[in-house]
């Protein structure tokens, strides 16, 4: 069967296809979308990517999504994209956490992205693995994410060393020892979601939202109604 996989929350985003068969998943193509023209170009590269091995968006039998964290655009782009291919046949949908997918990349049991603003998005799987009957993803899959702040990250980056995964060089000047790789990728979102895939572990598209970890800047800068306008 085909695969989807979307993968848009950094500065770099991708989209891939792939088979997956008797357990197998072999990625067939992937193609890259520089940042910032996400709503342009993600439809046309999903098009592209369906035409070069003659296929259609019906034939595709689950897609993959990351919900983040990372861009709040990007986040929202792919969630909504993925939303709205999955609706028109009732394709299932498999959202993965970015943070999961850099750690499982790296075999590594805790991942570290820059959030900016001297803060960090921190993930730790260290935890047990999946449990039966969980009502999320990174419960599901024994993990704890969270924003941390600079100091906190550091402590967490010396304990862990070569156990905490980083993808962007600014962070791994300030974590040494932590095991750096390539940014995930949308064939990275698809490895690590294999075994949700083989157990058809799916999410549902209705109470499906992004893993922001940090609220929107519209959020944080907004200023409170006032009592007399809210009652208004």
């Amino acid at each position: 069967m085909l695969l989807l996989s979307i993968e848009i929350c950094g500065p770099l985003g991708t989209a891939a296809l792939a088979r997956l068969s008797a357990g197998k998943l072999e990625i067939l193509a992937q193609t890259e979308l520089p940042g910032k023209t996400y709503s342009a170009q993600l439809l046309p590269a999903i098009r592209e990517l369906l035409a070069a091995h003659n296929a259609t968006i019906a034939e595709i039998a689950t897609i993959v999504v990351t919900n983040g964290p990372g861009s709040f655009t990007g986040i929202r782009i792919g969630l909504a994209t993925a939303k709205g291919l999955a609706e028109v046949h009732a394709t299932p949908l498999v959202a993965v956490s970015r943070l999961a997918v850099l750690a499982h990349k790296a075999g590594a049991s805790a991942a570290a992205l820059d959030a900016s603003r001297h803060e960090f998005y921190f993930g730790n799987y260290s935890g047990p693995g999946p449990t039966s009957g969980a009502p999320n993803e990174l419960v599901r899959w024994g993990g704890k994410e969270s924003l941390v702040a600079r100091d906190h990250f550091q402590q967490q980056a010396s304990t862990l060393a070569h156990s905490l995964a980083v993808c962007e060089p600014s962070i791994h000047a300030l974590a040494p020892l932590a095991t750096l790789v390539a940014p995930p990728t949308a064939g990275d979102a698809l490895r690590f979601a294999l075994p949700r895939l083989l157990a058809h572990d799916f999410d549902s598209p209705v109470t499906l939202d992004g893993n922001y970890l940090r609220r929107s800047d519209a959020e944080i800068f907004s200023k409170p109604k006032s009592p007399a306008s809210a009652a208004r």
